[in-house]
């Protein structure tokens, strides 16, 4: 009898507990189902979408994060797209400009973001570059190492490589053009002098402002900086070409061998 009596009360504790097992795994669901509604967009108000939101209200209401998420379009089972937006702000210093210096790679790193999505922000991050090179550049005159900075920082700031710019101009110091002339790694570019002076040639340049950057931030000329412009300098006067200044671009900060007397 003893035997029987026990092991009615093991059925019937185990009843139970497994009945409060069920309804702790309901209530459990019930949970993650409200979670997953209140992460999605399409749940909140018409006019806090950011989509919507830019139609309605215009482009200049919408947040950083909103704009980056119109640009995401989706985020991932944990975050909306403006809460991924958030998080990939937050972690670049809520910085359009840290953010543009981000590669491809460091894109991807964030859950929710894959190749296709990192391509689209790094293509419209390139689109206001551009867009903001034309407007400085357009009918622009060089009249200090500043002036010759607005137009090249953009260039320059933002990469993880050094490049070798030339700001070519007339004889009444507008800009005629700027081109890439080398492309190195990350402390040092290999550039030739004819490369810098055959561009000068053939768009009729009267004189010219070189510019490179330091990855580093590093706006210290080196020794091989200076070597190369008074190399520059003396070629340039022989097809009477002035080389005017050399910039070092750093992050957001330059220095220029013509306000320093190093040229």
């Amino acid at each position: 009898m003893n035997g029987t009596r026990e092991r009615h009360w093991l059925q019937k504790y185990y009843f139970k507990f497994y009945e409060k097992t069920l309804i702790l795994e309901d209530i459990t669901n019930v949970l993650e189902e409200s979670q997953h509604k209140h992460l999605t967009i399409k749940s909140w108000a018409e006019d806090d979408r950011p989509r919507e939101k830019l139609v309605t209200k215009g482009r200049q209401s919408l947040s950083d994060a909103e704009l980056l998420a119109i640009l995401l379009a989706s985020g991932n089972r944990n975050e909306t797209a403006v809460q991924l937006a958030q998080r990939i702000l937050k972690e670049n210093k809520n910085s359009i400009n840290e953010l543009a210096k981000l590669q491809l790679n460091d894109l991807k790193k964030f859950k929710g973001v894959g190749e296709a999505k990192a391509v689209t922000i790094a293509a419209a991050l390139e689109i206001g570059r551009r867009r903001t090179d034309e407007s400085i550049e357009e009918k622009i005159k060089i009249t200090s190492s500043k002036s010759a900075y607005s137009i090249l920082k953009s260039k320059l700031s933002d990469l993880p490589h050094e490049e070798f710019w030339v700001l070519f101009m007339s004889r009444s110091n507008s800009v005629i053009k700027t081109e890439c002339i080398s492309r190195g790694g990350v402390s040092a570019t290999v550039v030739d002098v004819r490369l810098v002076l055959k561009p000068a040639i053939e768009c009729l340049a009267s004189s010219i402002i070189l510019a490179h950057n330091h990855p580093s931030g590093n706006l210290k000329a080196s020794a091989e900086d200076i070597h190369l412009t008074k190399k520059i300098k003396e070629a340039s006067k022989l097809i009477d070409v002035s080389l005017q200044d050399h910039l070092i671009i750093g992050d957001q900060a330059y220095l220029s061998f013509a306000d320093e007397g190093i040229i």
